[in-house]
């Protein structure tokens, strides 16, 4: 059996001051964050058409899809790691809260 990695989602830090982060994220298909915690509340607003797998604690995963635009907020704490379960490349902007 061969295990084969996920590609690794590109982000780029475009805002860290001392109130808040904003960073893009780029995924191509198949692509995934990497598990992370959270550590401020967050806002996430879609730039494309996003068809998210969660992978949660656990073992359990759920997936989302979004449209291109629609903004959400999240809470500190949440764990998680984000796959694009799509086969088109997506891509979304974070703004964390300080």
């Amino acid at each position: 059996m061969t295990f084969r990695a996920r590609e690794v989602a590109t982000s780029t830090v475009l805002i860290d001051d001392d109130k808040v982060r904003v960073t893009r994220w780029d995924f191509a298909p198949g692509a995934e964050t990497g598990w992370h915690r959270h550590g401020m509340d967050y806002v996430v607003t879609t730039i494309t058409r996003c068809e998210f797998l969660l992978e949660e604690p656990g073992g359990g995963s759920r997936r989302v899809e979004m449209e291109a635009g629609i903004a959400y907020r999240r809470d500190e704490g949440i764990e998680h790691n984000v796959v694009n379960g799509g086969s088109e490349p997506m891509a979304f902007v974070e703004v964390e809260l300080k």
